[in-house]
């Protein structure tokens, strides 16, 4: 089975098919009330399923969570959720880790479409989306992902902003928020607007951040790099070269019928950042985004609706080695969308078929372009099944993907082109012993073309301090899953657990070759890509026991554990995360709300025969909301973090023995929903 290749103007017209008919099949409907949307989660299956009731491991970080977030990175804002790390590169530069899996191996979406950035080849580039654009975000854990592709390996993190409005708002809908850190002398703010002129629904928001190196409470080289190669820690103070600046624009409009919505959207990202590896190094990152996106819903029939959407961007990453003097440009073109037919529920069983496709050019120019220009083709179809007869159920999937990558070799010879096919699939199995117990088994199946950095690298990587080579001759990475899953809720008491067991034949690693490079009269370890069988293995934990409550009053003690183990036929898998435990005291009432958290993460001494290990460390943490006024979408908001002035080191970063995490910090801020 071959599916063709799609250029963007066929891409574009194919993927607003179904926004157009919407449009044509609409007419003008009365206001519609916002969807209750607290426990459904979208991503993984287009038809939604309640986050107590799915096998497939999610967390959902909501609009009023994140209007008191940090003004922190996507990476960093979600480290600490279970199962998830950041890469830690830089405060300008942090993408989730998902169960000890990054890079290619996470997709990042916005609305369930590809950031079409190069966030994946490097983790010194910025992903080009802001926590602070999303009145949603949701993350799922784990391969279970066929709506999304066999590149979304480890897990998907979908962010939802909301820019393209499926429904009018009563009035105008938005937030507004702004905050101050003491660590980094930093300062957010940023706001949206939905509001309706007739029958189209008009959204704007907008985002400022600005801070500076931030203070660490050690020197910023650790113990152990020093003991290693025998040289001074330096002094401590702050993280040279950790600054970040960011602004953000975005415009959409909907028209909104009794049938179907139509609408389109515009995004305009600038943002500038030290990479914290190099002390005179720093990159300015700019995307323009344009999307569209429609529904159409049905009266009769088997199909409930058709959704489109498609997106094209253009993204240009600048690394500047010193004032005024561009060294190498990352150039990052493309366009991605999908059609979902979602069938009608019938006896409790939904369902939706769908169609993806992908095309993007990809363009290194520079002394230090590591990795050849090349052009990514990627065409896929899937469907996802789920029976649910409220005592048992069953869920499976199956997809077909056909990647095709093209590259012209830094070493001059002749142009290289491979092409992918995979498969994938996945089954499920679940019980409700009683109404407030969940108990789920599944059976999962990926596959995933290697990444052009992976297939063509040839050439210095100065972020990551080594010579990396690809291999051309690389070929699928499959991974066989089996994941338990339980859902408790009863009276007081709330739980979740999954548990998972990973096989991977053909495991991508890069692993040393014992020659170095030399440049500048600095050696450099030449690291070579190559295929390997592993085993991943762990859990994440989650639970709440409320305490006591009386009227709108309750105080809760909550609780969350992960932990991950995975070796290779070369021995432990690099960047690992250890385990970690957090605990946490809530308060929670009209006015005020208060939370106490204590956060330890394990000592890592299972390494690859490259790596450092890390200590352990416990982070203290106090936060809380105010609702001083009767309007209570008014919130004031306050959070020291690292009580202790501990010294932490995240062990997934490749910093992590020349920069650790912040410091004590203390951030303000006060935030209106509207």
């Amino acid at each position: 089975m071959t599916l063709p290749a799609v250029s963007r103007a066929a891409l574009l017209t194919a993927l607003g098919w179904s926004a157009l008919a919407g449009a044509a099949a609409a007419q003008t409907a009365p206001q519609q009330p916002a969807t209750e949307l607290d426990e459904v989660v979208v991503t993984g299956a287009p038809f939604g399923i309640n986050q107590r009731a799915t096998t497939i491991a999610t967390t959902v970080v909501d609009q009023e969570a994140l209007a008191q977030a940090p003004a922190a990175s996507l990476g960093d804002l979600l480290n600490g959720l279970p199962g998830v790390r950041s890469t830690d590169f830089a405060p300008g530069a942090s993408r989730p880790v998902i169960r000890g899996l990054s890079g290619p191996r996470v997709q990042v979406l916005t609305n369930g479409i590809g950031l079409i950035d190069a966030s994946s080849v490097s983790p010194d580039h910025q992903v080009a989306t802001d926590p602070a654009e999303a009145n949603r975000i949701e993350i799922v854990r784990g391969p279970a992902t066929l709506a999304y592709g066999g590149t979304a390996i480890g897990g998907v993190v979908n962010v939802l902003d909301g820019r393209i409005p499926d429904r009018l708002p009563d009035g105008v809908d938005g937030m507004v928020s702004t905050q101050a850190s003491s660590v980094d002398d930093g300062w957010a703010a940023s706001g949206r607007a939905t509001f309706a002129l007739g029958p189209i629904a008009v959204n704007l928001d907008g985002i400022k951040k600005d801070a500076s190196d931030y203070d660490i409470p050690a020197p910023a080289i650790s113990q152990r790099l020093a003991d290693a190669e025998g040289i001074s820690r330096g002094e401590g103070g702050t993280q040279p070269n950790s600054f970040s600046e960011l602004e953000s624009w975005g415009l959409g409009a909907s028209y909104i019928g009794s049938r179907g919505y139509i609408g389109a959207s515009y995004k305009d990202l600038s943002s500038t950042y030290g990479t914290v590896a190099e002390p005179d190094v720093f990159i300015e990152l700019k995307q323009t985004r344009e999307d569209v996106r429609g529904e159409l819903r049905f009266d009769s029939g088997p199909f409930q609706a058709v959704r489109g959407s498609a997106g094209h961007a253009e993204y240009t990453h600048t690394e500047f080695e010193g004032p005024g003097e561009p060294g190498t440009i990352f150039n990052s073109d493309g366009q991605e969308g999908r059609i979902d037919l979602v069938q009608r529920e019938r006896n409790g069983w939904n369902g939706a078929i769908g169609v993806q496709a992908l095309s993007r050019t990809f363009e290194a120019i520079g002394d230090e372009a590591f990795v050849p220009s090349s052009k990514i083709e990627e065409t896929g179809i899937y469907t996802v099944q789920r029976l649910d007869r409220d005592g048992w159920g069953l869920e499976g999937g199956l997809r077909y993907d056909r990647r095709t990558l093209a590259a012209d070799p830094l070493d001059g010879s002749a142009r290289v082109d491979r092409s992918f096919d995979n498969w994938s699939g996945s089954a499920a199995a679940f019980i409700r012993p009683t109404h407030n117990l969940f108990l789920g088994l599944s059976l999962a199946h990926n596959e995933r073309a290697p990444s052009e950095v992976e297939l063509f690298a040839d050439g210095l990587h100065v972020a990551t301090a080594v010579y990396e080579t690809g291999d051309v001759t690389l070929d699928n990475e499959k991974v066989t899953t089996l994941e338990g899953t339980i859902h408790f809720d009863a009276g007081r008491f709330r739980g979740d657990l999954h548990v998972y067991a990973s096989k991977y034949d053909g495991f991508i690693d890069e692993r040393p070759t014992g020659a170095t490079f030399v440049d500048d009269g600095e050696e450099f370890p030449i690291f070579q890509f190559t295929q390997t069988d592993a085993e991943f293995r762990g859990f994440e934990a989650e639970a709440s026991y409320e305490l006591w409550s009386s009227g709108d009053r309750a105080l809760s003690l909550e609780g969350a554990a992960d932990y991950v183990h995975a070796d290779t036929d070369l021995g432990p898998a690099a960047r690992i995360p250890p385990y970690s435990v957090t605990g946490r005291l809530a308060w929670t009432s009209t006015p005020f709300d208060a939370t106490f958290e204590v956060r330890h993460v394990g000592e890592q001494d299972r390494l690859a025969d490259y790596e450092l290990g890390t200590d352990s460390y416990t982070l203290v943490n106090l936060s809380g909301a105010w609702r001083p006024f009767a309007d209570r979408n008014v919130s004031v908001f306050a959070e020291a973090h690292n009580l202790t002035d501990e010294e932490a080191r995240e062990h997934v970063s490749f910093l992590k023995d020349v920069a650790p995490l912040p410091g004590r910090n203390l951030r303000v801020g006060v935030s209106y929903r509207f």
